[in-house]
């Protein structure tokens, strides 16, 4: 079995609906989740001329390589409505592979740790709240180690859930 730290978000439509029809596809064509981040809302990171995130990472154990993987999630953004035009640009559903084991893949379809995943808090928060001793195969350190020197200056709020 493998392990892929999967985050998802969404800035359309319904978000929070969105997040929970991804976890079920996931549920139904990867793998079990073992472990899912509370939802996080934080202003759109790039392009900000867009509605707030919504924003979760979630832990699954997969029988999938890491690239049956992402042909897998790209089936699921695609079969949830995700159209893709520019980058940044607001998204039904977006799935990104965060770790897949501690593996490190450098393709050109796909690259394993997510390359900017340490420059952005909106990852790192819902990261370390699951994960909090995961080492970054490559920087050798956990997710609060990373916040301690992330530049990202965006706000991240935890969302309740009524």
């Amino acid at each position: 079995m493998n392990t892929a730290y999967l985050l998802l978000g969404s800035n359309l439509k319904n978000p929070e609906h969105q997040l929970s029809s991804a976890r079920n596809h996931i549920a139904a064509e990867i793998g079990e989740i073992l472990n899912t981040s509370s939802l996080y809302a934080t202003a759109a990171w790039g392009n900000t001329d867009q509605p707030d995130f919504l924003n979760q990472v979630i832990v699954v154990d997969t029988d999938f390589s890491a690239e049956a993987l992402m042909k897998t999630i790209l089936n699921i953004e695609e079969n949830m409505g995700r159209i893709r035009t520019q980058k940044n640009a607001p998204r039904e559903i977006d799935i990104d592979i965060l770790f897949f084991n501690n593996d490190i893949i450098d393709l050109p379809e796909l690259t394993v740790p997510h390359p900017l995943l340490q420059e952005r808090k909106f990852v790192l928060i819902p990261l370390n709240e699951i994960a909090p001793s995961f080492k970054h195969p490559v920087f050798l350190k956990t997710p609060q180690e990373l916040l301690e020197i992330c530049t990202d200056t965006l706000d991240v709020q935890k969302k309740d859930i009524i």
